[in-house]
């Protein structure tokens, strides 16, 4: 059986010196690609208080998502359940709040919880003392928050700060006699990548390298040639890239008071815009700019998140609750960067199907811990209460990897299940759910289409050469089906079971 333990009620809690239950943060944020990760080994920036938890704990290299789009891993993250059973499929619905979540364990278990800026789950769940988060998508710049009370307040500022400071203001003002767990849910580095203030143009003399699969033709891949996520066509010179961006009408802009919009304007109007009239580009020369103005712009928005990440470790030192704080980062799901043409997240390809996950417990995880297994987003709540010596309900479908964390010999699962919905709008993905192994990759598409898709991963870990029907692969994509069935089964995923009957 995958999994730690034959019994989830077996799990035990981390052995410490002392019997204090320890506090947990987890910083969470959104479209963070580990490929913007120096700790991942990234060339494109530098993230170093990210890889501080990484150094100072353990890094996981095959973090991967059940459902790579953003609120349904918040769903999942809350439940340690997949989309079909907690119902939050797609984006933009609203969570069922009388569902059971893991922070309610945590409740009964003494700890005060809180979750402070992006949600994107349409309610209020319970299992939260406080709550203060951004409605939906959120913005950039002058926020509004919703409360506990449902009262709504716009704070000053850009809205990393602002996450941030309503952070330590809350652990400042906590009630110190109970352990606690607080989400910092971060809205970068989510679309249209607006930068704070002191970060714009930081990357501006940098030049990237196309990733390898930039120019990717999409030979024998259905799915990957009728998408709608290139920065070619799709990407946008005006909402995504501020060429001309229109100052008086747009939602984002009029937010901004004169001393933000000031240098805001004189950059992107003044600097960007002027340089883009003056290149004329077109073609290729033209999907290459946009490529750079978007990593340039992404990976500038990022290093808010990164410095105000860097501000909460400093805070956790000074006030010496850094000894018996678990600190986790962590994305909702990974990104495209411009590989195979892309950006946004949703195939089951490695680049949005991995996700980062740092984390730190001084005295628990050894560091420069570096675990390999399969983790998946279902694990990370029966972790956090493996952790807390907290109950495991056993409605939870994840496991507790806590045993890894610690370098412990453990039973683990060897195949890892994923299904995605969202189709057609906004990317026009189509539907499909399949599994990753250490090696293969089996997928099944449907909907419009119904077809499959097999890949080696050792011998092509870009994924550009779908191996389905090839000769030499029939016994290898045989036992893949039956691992897929098997997998649909354990996890009760019925309408992917139905699909699966279908003669193709």
């Amino acid at each position: 059986m995958a999994g730690c333990t034959t019994k989830k009620q077996e799990d035990k809690p981390p052995t410490r010196r002392n019997a204090v239950p320890p506090n947990i943060i987890f910083i969470f944020s959104d479209d963070h690609a580990y490929q913007a990760i120096s700790a991942y080994g990234s060339k494109l920036a530098k993230t170093p208080n990210i890889d501080r938890i990484a150094n100072e704990g353990a890094i996981l290299h095959t973090n991967v998502v059940t459902n790579s789009i953003c609120g349904p891993s918040r769903a999942t993250l809350l439940t340690g359940k997949y989309s079909h059973l907690n119902g939050y499929k797609v984006n933009e619905k609203v969570f069922d709040i009388n569902q059971p979540v893991f922070s309610e364990e945590l409740q009964k278990n003494g700890y005060q919880t809180a979750w402070i800026g992006k949600m994107h789950l349409g309610s209020l769940p319970n299992g939260f003392d406080y709550l203060n988060v951004l409605p939906g998508q959120g913005q950039y710049y002058n926020p509004d928050f919703v409360n506990s009370k449902r009262d709504t307040v716009r704070y000053p500022g850009y809205v990393t700060n602002v996450v941030t400071k309503l952070s330590l203001d809350w652990l400042n003002q906590r009630d110190a006699t109970k352990p606690f767990f607080l989400v910092v849910g971060h809205k970068a580095t989510h679309r249209e990548w607006l930068p704070d203030l002191p970060d714009l143009g930081a990357y501006d003399t940098a030049n990237f390298p196309l990733p390898a699969t930039f120019y990717d033709d999409y030979t024998g891949r259905e799915a990957a040639k009728n998408q709608d996520m290139t920065i070619d066509k799709t990407m946008r010179l005006k909402e995504d890239l501020k060429v001309h961006a229109d100052y008086e009408k747009s939602d984002i802009y009029n937010r901004f008071t004169p001393e933000q919009k000031k240098p805001f304007y004189n950059y992107y109007e003044n600097k960007i815009s002027k340089e883009f009239d003056a290149k004329k580009l077109t073609g290729k020369a033209l999907i290459e700019w946009k490529y750079q103005r978007y990593l340039k712009d992404y990976l500038a928005t990022a290093r808010s998140l990164d410095r105000n990440i860097g501000a909460l470790l400093d805070h956790l030192d000074k006030t010496g609750l850094a000894k018996n704080t678990v600190v986790i980062y962590a994305s909702d799901q990974g990104f495209y960067l411009g590989e195979h043409g892309w950006f946004d997240k949703r195939f089951i390809y490695e680049e949005s199907l991995k996700t980062p996950f740092v984390i730190r417990y001084p005295g628990v995880i050894k560091p420069g811990t570096q675990v390999n297994d399969l983790i998946s987003n279902i694990d990370w709540a029966p972790t956090l209460l493996n952790l807390t010596g907290t109950a495991i309900p056993k409605d939870i479908q994840g496991e507790s990897f806590l045993p890894l964390l610690k370098g412990e010999k453990t039973p683990w699962r060897k195949e890892a299940y994923y299904h995605y919905y969202e189709f057609p709008k906004p990317h026009h993905v189509y539907p499909h759910f399949g599994i990753r192994t250490d090696q293969y990759k089996l997928v099944r598409f449907y909907g419009p289409k119904d077809f499959w898709e097999v890949y080696d991963l050792k011998k092509d870990p870009h994924e550009l050469h779908n191996l389905y029907g090839t000769k030499g692969y029939e016994a290898i994509t045989a036992n893949l089906k039956i691992k897929l069935k098997e997998q649909i089964r354990k996890y009760k995923d019925d309408e992917a079971g139905k699909i699966l009957e279908s003669k193709i």
